[in-house]
C-alpha cells in the first residue's frame, strides 16, 4: 500500500482504469471463449450424430449377418471419401464387444476387444472438444431397426476447431492489450488535464517555501467546479498567510521597540546618575580653577563619566542596528550586552553569572546581540527581586551555543508558544520579544530549546556558524 501511495495521483487513476480494463477484458474474453467452445461442441456433436446415424444405416444389416468384408469396405469408403473429412478412424464390434472390422486392421485386429480402443472415448451425448488434442474419440451403439446390433468407435479430426479457438484467443489478447493501453494513455492525459489546477497549487506551495505565490487569474479554472473552488481557496489562503506574515513582522518590530524602551528607562537612570557627578565636577573646576590638583581630579572624574556614557550610547546604537550583513560577532559584543543589562540587574538587586568563551564564528553580531538581550531581559523580569540569572556563550563544533538561565517560575504556555512556535501564539502576554527571538533564530537557521531543571528555567539557542 505504501508503494501505491508513492505513485502520483495523475498516474494512479489511469493505472487503476487499466487494471479494471484488464479485469473486464479477461472476463469478456473468457465469456467469448466459453461461448465459442459451446458452439464448437454443438457443431461437432451434430456432425458426429449425423455420421453415426449414416454408418448405422449402412452397417446395420451387414453387422447383423456378420459380413466382415462388407463392413470393412463400408468403413473404408466412409473414411476415404473426399480429402479433409473429419472421420479418420472407425471400428465396429458386435454385441459381445469383439471387433468385426476397422479402417486400420493393425490397430484393431478382427476379434480383438473393442474395450482396448475406448479408454478415452466420449459418449455421443456428452461429446466436447477439450484441451489441445487434435482428434477426439466417440463411442456409440450401432442401432438397426430399433435394436442394438453392436458398437462403433470413431475418431474425428478437430484440429481446425482447436486452431480457430487459439486464433480467437490470440485476437482477444491483442485487442484487449491495445484497448487497455489506449484507454490508459487517454485516461492519463485526461487526468493530467483535470488535475492541472491541483498540480499547479502543489508546485506553488513547494517552490515558494514560506511565502506561497497566488495563482494568476489567467491560470484560474473557469466556472464554479471543485477545481475552481480549490484555486480560489488557495489564493485566499495565500492572502491570509501574507497578512499574517505582515502582522507578525509588525508585532516583532513592536516587541523590539518595547524591549528597547524598557531598556532605555534603565539606561536613562544609568546616565542620569553620572550626569549629576559630572555637573558637580564642572562646577568644581569653575570654582577652583586656580588649584591644579582639584582640576586634575575633576578632569579624571569627567573623563571616566563621559567614557561610561559613551560606552552606553555606543552599545545602544549598535543594538538598534539589525543589519545581518554588519560586523561579525566577537566577544566584545557580549561585554556590551553586559553593560546594557547591568542597570536592570542593579535595579532588581539580582545576581548575574557571565561566562563568555572565545568567539571564532562568522555570525552577524546584530541579530545575535538582539537574541541574547531579549532573552536576558525576560530572564531578569522572570527572576524578580533578589533573583539570579546567567549567560553562557561558547563556540564549538562549528556552532554558537547560548544558554540563558533564570531562577523564575518558568515560562507560561503562551510564552512557550511565542518562543518555540509550537502552536498558535497569542498576540499579547507572556514574554517581551520572544517572537522576535524565534524569527531571528529561524533566519539564522538555528534552533531553540527550553528546559526546566533544579528550579531554573534554561533557554538554549544553537546557531550554525
Amino acid at each position: 500500500m505504501s508503494l501505491l501511495h508513492r505513485i502520483p495521483f495523475a498516474l494512479r487513476v489511469p493505472l487503476f482504469t487499466a487494471a479494471l480494463m484488464i479485469l473486464v477484458g479477461f472476463l469478456a474474453s473468457q465469456q467469448v471463449l466459453t461461448t465459442l467452445r459451446q458452439v464448437q461442441d454443438d457443431r461437432i456433436r451434430e456432425l458426429a450424430q449425423l455420421q453415426i446415424e449414416a454408418l448405422s444405416v449402412a452397417l446395420g444389416p451387414l453387422v447383423s449377418r456378420n459380413d466382415i468384408w462388407e463392413v470393412y469396405d463400408t468403413l473404408d469408403r466412409a473414411t476415404g471419401q473426399n480429402e479433409g473429412r473429419r472421420l479418420v478412424f472407425a471400428a465396429v464390434a458386435n454385441t459381445e464387444g469383439a471387433v468385426l472390422a476397422a479402417t486400420n486392421p493393425r490397430r484393431a485386429p478382427v476379434d480383438s476387444a473393442l474395450a482396448l480402443l475406448t479408454a478415452e472415448a466420449q459418449m455421443l451425448e456428452a461429446l466436447s472438444v477439450a484441451g489441445d488434442t487434435a482428434e477426439i474419440k466417440v463411442l456409440a451403439p450401432l442401432v438397426y431397426q430399433g435394436r442394438d446390433v453392436g458398437q462403433i468407435v470413431t475418431e474425428m479430426d478437430v484440429s481446425d476447431l482447436i486452431a480457430e479457438r487459439k486464433s480467437v484467443a490470440r485476437l482477444l489478447l491483442i485487442g484487449n492489450t491495445v484497448a487497455t493501453a489506449l484507454l490508459a494513455i487517454l485516461g492519463y492525459l485526461a487526468m493530467r488535464r483535470i488535475l492541472m489546477p491541483v498540480t499547479r497549487v502543489v508546485a506553488r506551495m513547494r517552490d515558494s517555501a514560506d511565502a506561497p505565490e497566488p495563482i494568476a487569474q489567467a491560470d484560474m479554472p473557469a466556472g464554479d467546479s471543485e477545481m475552481a473552488q480549490l484555486a480560489r481557496s488557495y489564493n485566499t489562503m495565500v492572502g491570509a498567510i501574507g497578512a499574517k506574515a505582515e502582522a507578525d513582522r509588525r508585532l516583532a518590530e513592536r516587541e523590539r521597540f518595547v524591549s528597547l524602551g524598557r531598556l532605555s528607562s534603565s539606561l536613562a537612570h544609568e546616565i542620569n546618575n553620572p550626569l549629576g557627578g559630572l555637573l558637580n565636577a564642572v562646577d568644581t573646576v569653575q570654582k577652583y580653577a586656580d588649584r591644579p590638583e582639584v582640576v586634575r581630579e575633576s578632569a579624571e572624574l569627567l573623563k571616566r563619566g563621559l567614557g561610561h556614557m559613551r560606552d552606553v550610547a555606543r552599545a545602544t546604537l549598535d543594538l538598534n542596528r539589525l543589519d545581518h550583513k554588519g560586523a561579525v560577532l566577537a566577544a566584545e559584543d557580549f561585554q556590551d550586552l553586559k553593560l546594557l543589562i547591568q542597570p536592570e540587574i542593579s535595579r532588581q538587586q539580582q545576581r548575574l553569572g557571565w561566562e563568555v568563551g572565545k568567539m571564532a564564528c562568522d555570525l552577524p553580531a546584530a541579530p545575535v546581540r538582539q537574541i541574547a538581550l531579549n532573552l536576558l531581559l525576560n530572564a531578569t523580569e522572570a527572576a524578580g527581586k533578589d533573583g539570579r540569572i546567567s549567560l553562557k556563550a561558547n563556540h564549538a563544533e562549528g556552532r554558537l551555543r547560548l544558554e540563558i538561565a533564570d531562577s523564575g517560575p518558568g515560562l507560561s504556555k503562551s510564552a512557550c508558544a511565542r518562543l518555540l512556535g509550537t502552536g498558535a501564539a497569542a498576540s499579547s502576554g507572556g514574554g517581551v520579544g520572544l517572537r522576535l527571538v524565534r524569527d531571528l533564530v529561524s533566519q539564522l537557521k538555528g534552533c531553540v530549546s527550553l528546559d526546566r531543571s533544579d528550579g531554573e528555567t534554561i533557554i538554549r539557542v544553537e546557531l550554525p556558524c
